[in-house]
Order: C-alpha cells, then sequence, then structure tokens
C-alpha cells in the first residue's frame, strides 16, 4: 500500500519552507504500490518495445510514427490514466499519473511532448472546466486515443504574457454560436488533432475565454507547414489559423473571461508532469553513458576508470535521484491534498484544481530545477561520448536537443523562478505560509551573540538536516529584506527575485534528496543506502555553495552599510559546514556503483 499520511499535518504549499518536513511523512520511488509498479512496468515494456527501437524514425520527422505510437498508447488507456472512469479513464491517483508521464517520456521528446500535450493540456481543461456534457461528448474519445487534443494558447505576440493575445471570438446575432477568428502558434499535436482548447477575447474583456472547437478545415481553420525544429523533431508544432470559425455557445469551456484562469492551472499541472517527463530521459542518458564509457577502451583500460569520468556520472546520478526524490514527493502532497478535498465534499474537478494550485510554488520550482538536470545530464552525456557523441548515430545528440525545449515549455524557467518567490509572497501575505516571524526571528538573531557551542551531529545525516534548516534561514534573511525594501514592488526587481528564487529551488531540492535518503537508511539499513546518502551529501555541498553565491549577489543589489555588512556575516554563518564533506570520496561511492551496475541503479 502507499504510505499514508495524516491529513491534517500535511504541509501546505511552500511551507517547507518554515516547517520541518519529517522523513516519515514524505512519498519517496521506494513507497510505489504493487499496482503502481506493474503500472510502470507495462510502460517501460510498451518503450521498449514500440518507442526506442524506432529512436531513429523519431529524427527523421516521422510524423505518421508519432500518431501510430499514440493510438497504441491509447488502446493500453495510457492517455487515459487521469480520466475518471465514468469518462472512459482508469481513474488512477496523481502519483500513478506522474509515474505514466514519467516512463513514457524518457526515449524520445517528440512523443513526450505528444503524450504531454494530449492528456495535460489537451484533454485536462475539459476534465477539470467542462460541463457533464461536454465531458461525456469528448472525454471519452479522448481518454482511448480514438481523437487527440491540442491547445491553442500561444499567439506570435503573446508569448509569457498569455492575457494579451488578439484571437476574436464574436457572438453571432441569434446568440447560437461564437465565431472565432486569429492564429496561435506552436501547437503540439495539430497536426493529427481532432480537437483545439483554443483561447479567444470576446469584446474588450480583460480576460481571455476558453472554447472547445473540433477540428474541421470547412470551419475556417488552416494549418501552416510544420515547424522546423532544434528537436523533438516528430512532435507535430503547426501555426493554426481561424477564419470565422463557428463554434456552439455550448463550447465555451467554464465562463466568459475565465480562460486565463484554465490556462494558469493547466500550466501548474504541466509544469510539475513536465518535471516528471524529464525524469527517466536522465535514468537513460546515464545508462548509455555508462555502458559505452564501460566499453570505450583508452590508453588500455575503460574510460569509466578515469576520475574524469567518474565526476561526471555522479554528478549525473546525483542530479537524477534528486529530481527524482522532490518531483515524487510533491506530487504525492498534490494526491493528498486532492483526497483531502474529496473527503470534504468537493467534487473531483473542485479538488483536483485546488489539489494542483495549492502545490503551485513547488510545481514551478520542480520545472526549473529537472528542466535544467536533465540538459545538463545529456551534455555530459556527450561529452562521456567525446566525438561519437556530436554524431547523430549515437542517443545523446538528440536527447541533448530534445533536452533543449524543458527550459521553455509551460512558461520559461525565468517566467517561473519569479513566479516561485511571486507566489510564495502572496501566500504570506493571505496569512496561508507565515513568513514574517520566521523572518523576523533571523533577523534577531543576527543581531544577538552566535553560540560557540559545538553541535552533535553524531546521528546520521544529522549536519545535512541542520544545515538545510541554516539555508532556510539565508532565504528568510535575503528575501525578508527585500520585501522589506521593495514591497510590491519587488517584481520590479527581477535580478534579486532570480537570486532568492534559485536559493528557493535549492532548498527544496536538496531537502528532498536528505530526507529520502534518511527514510530509507532507516528502513532498508544505512550500508544498503551508502550510495544514496552520498548522493544527498554531495548535492547538498553544491547547493550550499550556489545559495551562498546567489545570497551574496542579491545583499550586494540591494543592502548598504551596516546592513550589508551584518548580512553577509550572517550568510557565512549560516552556511558554514562543522564537518565538510570529502567530495572526492562521495563521488568515487556514486560513480562506482553506476559503474558496475551498468546503469543507473537507484
Amino acid at each position: 500500500m502507499e504510505t499514508q499520511v495524516n491529513k491534517s499535518e500535511l504541509l501546505r504549499g511552500g511551507q517547507f519552507l518554515v516547517k520541518e518536513t519529517n522523513a516519515e511523512d514524505i512519498f519517496t520511488p521506494e513507497d510505489f504500490s504493487e499496482e503502481q509498479k506493474m503500472m510502470r512496468d507495462s510502460v517501460k515494456e510498451f518503450v521498449e518495445r514500440e518507442i526506442w527501437p524506432n529512436k531513429e524514425r523519431f529524427e527523421h520527422k516521422d510524423y505518421a510514427l508519432t500518431e501510430e505510437i499514440m493510438r497504441k498508447a491509447g488502446e493500453l488507456g495510457l492517455l487515459g490514466v487521469a480520466v475518471p472512469e465514468e469518462y472512459g479513464g482508469l481513474g488512477m491517483g496523481f502519483v500513478t499519473t506522474m509515474l505514466v508521464c514519467d516512463y513514457i517520456s524518457g526515449a524520445t521528446g517528440s512523443i513526450a511532448t505528444a503524450f504531454g500535450a494530449h492528456t495535460g493540456i489537451g484533454t485536462m481543461p475539459i476534465t477539470l472546466y467542462g460541463t457533464e456534457e461536454q465531458i461525456k461528448k469528448y472525454v471519452p474519445k479522448l481518454a482511448t486515443g480514438e481523437w487527440f487534443g491540442a491547445y491553442a494558447l500561444t499567439e506570435p505576440g503573446a508569448g509569457s504574457d498569455a492575457n494579451s493575445g488578439k484571437t476574436k471570438a464574436v457572438l453571432s446575432e441569434d446568440g447560437k454560436y461564437y465565431s472565432i477568428t486569429g492564429q496561435k502558434m506552436w501547437i503540439s499535436n495539430a497536426g493529427f488533432c481532432n480537437t483545439f482548447i483554443v483561447f479567444a477575447r470576446i469584446e474588450d474583456d480583460k480576460n481571455i475565454t476558453g472554447f472547445i472547437v473540433e477540428n474541421d478545415p470547412s470551419n475556417g481553420i488552416s494549418l501552416g507547414e510544420e515547424e522546423k525544429k532544434l528537436g523533438i523533431h516528430s512532435s507535430s508544432t503547426r501555426q493554426v489559423f481561424f477564419n470565422e470559425t463557428k463554434v456552439p455557445v455550448e463550447n465555451m469551456l467554464a465562463g466568459r473571461g475565465d480562460g486565463f484562469k484554465i490556462a494558469m492551472n493547466a500550466l501548474n499541472v504541466g509544469r510539475i508532469k513536465l518535471a516528471a517527463a524529464s525524469l527517466d530521459a536522465q535514468r537513460r542518458v546515464i545508462t548509455e553513458a555508462v555502458k559505452y564509457a564501460n566499453d570505450r577502451i583508452q590508453f588500455k583500460v575503460p574510460i569509466s576508470s578515469f576520475g574524469a569520468i567518474k565526476l561526471k556520472l555522479a554528478e549525473m546520478a546525483t542530479n537524477a535521484y534528486v529530481s527524482e526524490s522532490a518531483t515524487y514527493r510533491a506530487g504525492k502532497n498534490i494526491e493528498d491534498r486532492i483526497s483531502m478535498r474529496v473527503e470534504q465534499g468537493n467534487s473531483h474537478q473542485e479538488a483536483e484544481l485546488k489539489g494542483v494550485e495549492e502545490y503551485a510554488i513547488e510545481c514551478s520550482i520542480l520545472k526549473v530545477a529537472v528542466s535544467e538536470d536533465i540538459q545538463n545530464c545529456a551534455d555530459e552525456g556527450i561529452q562521456i561520448f567525446g566525438g561519437m557523441g556530436f554524431s547523430a548515430d549515437t542517443p545523446m545528440e538528440s536527447a541533448w536537443r530534445d533536452a533543449r525545449i524543458a527550459r521553455i515549455y509551460e512558461g520559461t524557467n525565468e517566467i517561473n523562478r519569479m513566479l516561485a518567490v511571486g507566489m510564495l509572497v502572496k501566500k504570506a501575505m493571505k496569512g496561508h505560509v507565515d513568513l514574517l516571524n520566521p523572518a523576523q526571528a533571523v533577523a534577531s538573531e543576527l543581531m544577538g551573540i552566535p553560540s560557540f557551542e559545538t553541535p552533535d551531529y553524531s546521528e546520521l545525516l544529522s549536519e545535512e538536516k541542520a544545515m538545510i534548516g541554516k539555508l532556510k534561514k539565508v532565504f528568510l534573511m535575503v528575501a525578508g529584506s527585500a520585501v522589506q525594501k521593495y514591497g510590491t514592488a519587488l517584481e520590479e526587481h527581477q535580478q534579486t527575485l532570480m537570486a532568492a528564487a534559485d536559493i528557493l529551488i535549492e532548498i527544496y531540492m536538496a531537502e528532498s534528496g536528505v530526507l529520502r535518503a534518511y527514510k530509507n537508511a532507516k528502513r532498508f539499513g544505512k550500508d544498503s543506502q551508502k550510495q544514496q546518502i552520498a548522493m544527498a551529501q554531495l548535492y547538498l555541498y553544491h547547493a550550499v555553495d550556489i545559495i551562498t553565491i546567489k545570497a551574496k549577489e542579491a545583499i550586494l543589489s540591494f543592502a548598504e552599510g551596516d546592513e550589508q555588512r551584518m548580512m553577509l556575516m550572517g550568510l557565512k554563518r549560516f552556511t558554514k559546514y562543522q564537518n565538510t564533506p570529502n567530495i572526492g570520496e562521495l563521488r568515487r561511492t556514486i560513480a562506482e556503483k553506476v559503474i558496475a551496475e551498468n546503469k543507473y541503479p537507484f
């Protein structure tokens, strides 16, 4: 059975920063139920049979193959994992939907994009915002792969500013339909979809409105050519033109002017799913890289025996492990929040929307961190392959190209960094996360005399846990002072926001790795988790470095005189190890396990 969390103790989104999380309360990949493991194994089998052997075809713009694979995925029920059973889906929990997304997405970005666009932004807005009639009409076909969905939000002039779209919806004189005219771009699945979720503006409304639009070329819908792209070559991406396309009034999604809300909530789910979709890609790159390093002989030995290669494999494995830890930790929090709301009497739609929205900060954190991890992982994969890595005959260069879009999808990483801190400040102002009192406590601590007692760090990972507590003080010190100085104008100071976001991201990721390693060491025995403990320690060591640099940048940009000096002294105090880990030894411990098992083994 899955780990049950006491719902009354479930932390709200963002509260990880000010409340201690018990390792027993987090969900880790080692907690998958038997049903979840079976689901994972059937997806892996599908990928090994249908996708991985056709890797080369996906690099040569075989759009028909993408459509064929999607149909097969539909027949297996994989497109309907998140859809309630009464509408033709499997009605699985949030963690299981992430698990399917994780393992179906690792072999090629073309399928990752087609799957993500269809099951997420193509189907979910109808499932979560549709009327009973709309859901019954469209969702069963989308859940089985009989129909495919796409999502038409982005326009040539409207990128990150999603609400600035110019596509118009004009009500007919008889009030029976809207006539939609406008241009959409970068529309995934456009080449083979049956339905679009289209966003348009009615009259001069402040916010856009969502519509379900069937893809009928005779109804004023035309497509541009397939876009030429850096990666995801077999993902269909086209411009879509609407010319007085008639849409029945009953196809409006939610209410008039609710489109922006739909778009934003779809992005929250999209962000954590994008993190999940970047996990197996990391595992695959590491596995291919270590196989090559074990086989490649130079100077009469395998290159995997060289310290420089071990360093790379250790860092790649560490980031993959921490990515997994944080992604499934947040996924289970969302699942628990959804079930709590259902128990309180919310509908499935309301519970899912509010459950995901609660953890929007974590969704943004994960989107940024994991998309950057897969890019770095693929980059190092190329490097391990050397000259061969640059060749299209090896899987590394396509992995690198496919990974690049992840930092742009679902809101760029820059937007998501600023959102994470902005949403946290808003939650604090609403009283959902108490930042003020902890920030004041840190300010008082800076004024006081530091303790010169030597703490007892004999317990497993106790110094690492203490260090994470101190890193939270760094965030509270920097963000607290910035909010005090700039108030609501903080969002105009983007460089400070970006630095604060990097501190926030590293805290969440490092804590997730430490909690997972600690939980597993307690239940499986410390010796069996030696490498996992090493990965938690290695990640945290890097996190401390990043946080030190980013906090210093922020302090020097907005503080002066005594305040600046005091904060810099505080930063030094809060980032000081008592026992600095032996980084070389940690890397060796991790790399040797990866090399011995000839794959990503965790």
